[in-house]
């Protein structure tokens, strides 16, 4: 009898664990968090790390005359408060704070062909999304839309009333700073062409062209191109009557360049009769945007790569399971996983060619993959040490393409976007992301070049210095100094300092003391603006050694201009020295001074949960014993307040999923001040019970664990244990967690 029992509880675990294997964790997915509270995501179809994105497009907004001077100051091709939909571009990014992208874009219409956006498109209503799904109608025409997608090619089904029914190729519209195109009709159900993309930031060095396919699944009756006439002056003014409209160029089949130029493809279509569009993408060639397309093509079974995209996200997110919260505690944190894998994204196509950093160069890759899109100065803070933690493959392939970079185009990317160097934001983001990805264990890239890469770029003179355009000074007196009005000079050194700790520890771990112990004493260097008489915090300092007058800590909330530092004020950055913690304390007067100022920064509205320099702040009070309930409360507040399960729901850009890591570290209770220190800091989980499937090609074979003991009445985290034995502070390794075991928390009233 006992017997039998023992095989009915096995049996039952066994159906648990399957049960829990195959769940459906994409139910918890929410597209539409943050696609609006400037978050700027979107809600459109993609894979994981995908190159390609079909994303409804309607950054238009519903006054079309505001579209053509204000259009090129969106950063996002998706936001939830307009509904005027003009197409479904086909390469975007996500999250990110400057436009650029937004191309191939496929639009469906009814009737005589038009392809002025500003006649063709439409109000959209009944919009859904789930991950590689989107759908909506488009009332002017009475069309259903809906989209998927696979790693390079993006499948648009659309069902149109009887009639005359068209779908337009538009090359002429973009979020991108770029023009130019060239498109070339192959056929009555082939496309070919390319657009043009760069200037992310107005930084004018990220020119790249997008080469496509498209491919439909039935012929048209009828096709061509179209081009909008160029406005016509002086001498040429008998002209003017054409200028601005659209010629058409009907069963077309030669090559058409130009900056407002398109194909169309018109079907006679019965009620309800759909018709498919699948797009394949390339920053190669056109050749192989044809050959990816064939290749990921599921002969436009759009249901089948509908439900292989779905799989694919379940495997992703299923590397993490919560039990306990509520279903919006979920749907915020699965989400946050969710924009964690769309960047960065793969560059290479499926016979591993892609373009080289910095040229028009093919390099190839063999059983890896290229990443592009790199925002360093966010996702160095968390994005990157989660990655490690959860999806190790991917991030050594990052880094991987970050050393790569560096032997292409002679330094570390900065904030790369399609293999060509932006040079936006501050630092050198890629040392505290190589340093600490090399540290977690991740050790598989070319250590030694990546090595002489960070040292290159910081010892490099100005002059010649790509990357450390202030870097003379700033070797010469440990600072950089303030020299005009709104310059950015402590932001800069506080970068430069985490990434000398960084290059300093990854130089002790590979032997090179002498230099590890330069680059370390060097990261000390943010004491020289601490104003210990006045302020008592950084202030910006002039190359003189004096303070500069008329200091206003205030200055630079809402992001408006700020004497010394960079889309913050002197609040936001004064406790942005992660690396050196405890120096920091001791500047402020110790521990009870520390966190007296700590808090006064929260309880003020000082802090700045929509950008990332004081994004570390709540953690800060587990560096001081007997304070650590307050980072307890201070995180519980924050996710409270700040993250939802509703479309506002990220406070300001995702920033390539910084945000969202911070959520999910948040959520799941534990926290990487430092980029560099294998040290997780403990707070409060959400949920009840958190489990990490580690891959075993990379760390043990087994689980990290977070179990939250608490009733209903339970706060504060009273004790922790780590597999049955107490652990006394708020801190614990990497190394133990990545070798699996159970951290519980206990919860209880504080005293």
């Amino acid at each position: 009898m006992m017997v039998n029992k023992l095989k009915y509880i096995v049996v039952l675990l066994m159906v648990f664990e399957v049960a829990a294997f195959c769940q459906n964790y994409t139910q918890y997915v929410n597209p539409f968090i943050g696609t609006t509270n400037f978050g700027t995501t979107n809600p459109g179809a993609i894979v994981p790390q995908a190159m390609v994105s079909v994303v409804p497009f309607n950054v238009t907004g519903s006054d079309l005359n505001k579209w053509d001077k204000d259009a090129r100051w969106w950063s996002t091709p998706y936001s939830w408060d307009n509904q005027f939909l003009t197409g479904f571009s086909h390469v975007n990014l996500s999250g990110v704070g400057c436009p650029d992208l937004g191309v191939i874009m496929v639009m469906p219409t009814t009737g005589t062909v038009d392809a002025n956006l500003k006649h063709y498109g439409s109000i959209m209503s009944g919009q859904r999304a789930e991950p590689g799904y989107y759908t909506c109608k488009l009332e002017k025409y009475n069309v259903k839309a809906e989209v998927t997608s696979t790693k390079r090619t993006g499948l648009s089904k659309f069902t149109f009333p009887k009639g005359e029914s068209n779908i337009i190729i538009d090359l002429g519209n973009s979020l991108t700073n770029e023009s130019g195109a060239y498109v070339k009709v192959v056929s009555d159900r082939e496309v070919e062409g390319w657009r043009m993309t760069g200037n992310f930031c107005y930084h004018g060095n990220s020119e790249r062209p997008v080469y496509f396919v498209a491919r439909f699944n039935k012929p048209a009756t009828s096709f061509g191109a179209f081009k909008k006439m160029p406005a016509m002056m002086g001498a040429e003014k008998d002209w003017s009557a054409s200028s601005g409209k659209f010629k058409y160029y009907t069963q077309f089949l030669h090559p058409l360049a130009g900056d407002s130029i398109g194909a169309y493809f018109s079907f006679d279509t019965d009620a309800g009769e759909s018709v498919m569009v699948q797009v394949g993408i390339s920053y190669v060639s056109i050749a192989n945007a044809r050959q990816n397309l064939e290749y990921e093509s599921n002969g436009f079974s759009f249901e089948k790569t509908r439900n292989e995209a779905r799989e694919e996200w379940n495997n992703v997110l299923s590397k993490v399971r919560v039990e306990g919260g509520t279903e919006d505690q979920k749907t915020v944190f699965y989400t946050a996983l969710y924009h964690m894998n769309i960047h960065p994204n793969i560059i290479n196509d499926v016979n591993g060619q892609y373009p080289m950093m910095e040229s028009y160069g093919i390099g190839e890759v063999k059983d890896r993959d290229r990443y592009t899109v790199f925002s360093l100065w966010d996702t160095y803070r968390n994005f990157h040490p989660l990655m490690s933690l959860l999806y190790p493959e991917k991030q050594l392939d990052m880094v991987r393409s970050m050393v790569d970079m560096y032997k292409e185009g002679g330094w570390l990317p900065k904030w790369e976007l399609n293999s060509k160097e932006t040079y936006t934001m501050n630092g050198d983001p890629s040392f505290p992301v190589i340093t600490d990805t090399y540290l977690r264990g991740l050790t598989d890239f070319d250590v030694q070049t990546a090595y002489e890469a960070m040292l290159k770029s910081a010892t490099t003179p100005q002059k010649d210095n790509k990357i450390r355009t202030n870097n003379d000074f700033y070797l010469q007196k440990g600072y950089v100094p303030f020299t005009e009005d709104y310059d950015n000079s402590v932001s800069i050194a506080l970068e430069l300092y985490l990434a000398d700790w960084n290059l300093g520890v990854l130089a002790n771990k590979l032997g090179y003391r002498k230099e590890g112990k330069r680059f370390i004493s060097q990261s000390k260097g943010y004491k020289n603006y601490f104003d210990k008489k006045t302020f008592k915090m950084l202030r910006p300092k002039k190359a003189d050694g004096t303070f500069i007058a008329d200091f206003d800590p205030l200055q630079g909330q809402n992001f408006e201009p700020v004497h010394g530092f960079h889309e913050g004020t002197a609040w936001q950055y004064t406790f942005g020295v992660p690396h050196d913690i405890n120096g920091l304390i001791k500047l402020n007067g110790g521990g009870k001074q520390f966190a007296k100022k700590l808090q006064d920064i929260f309880d003020h509205q000082l802090f700045d949960m929509a950008n990332e320099p004081d994004m570390h702040y709540p953690f800060l009070f587990n560096y001081v014993k007997g304070q650590e309930w307050r980072a307890q409360k201070e995180v519980q507040r924050l996710l409270d307040t700040y993250f939802k399960n509703e479309p506002g729901g990220i406070p300001g850009n995702d920033d390539c999923g910084t945000m969202s890591a911070w959520v999910a570290y948040s959520m799941m209770g534990f926290y990487p001040v430092c980029p560099g220190d294998m040290n997780y800091t403990i707070t409060k989980p959400v949920f009840d019970k958190v489990t990490i499937e580690l891959d075993a090609r990379f760390y043990a074979d087994s689980t990290f664990q977070i179990i939250k003991h608490s009733g209903a009445d339970k706060e504060y985290i009273k004790s922790i244990r780590w597999n049955g034995q107490a652990v006394k502070s708020f801190f614990i390794h990497h190394d133990r967690v990545v070798n699996g075991g159970k951290l519980e928390i206990h919860m209880g009233e504080k005293e």
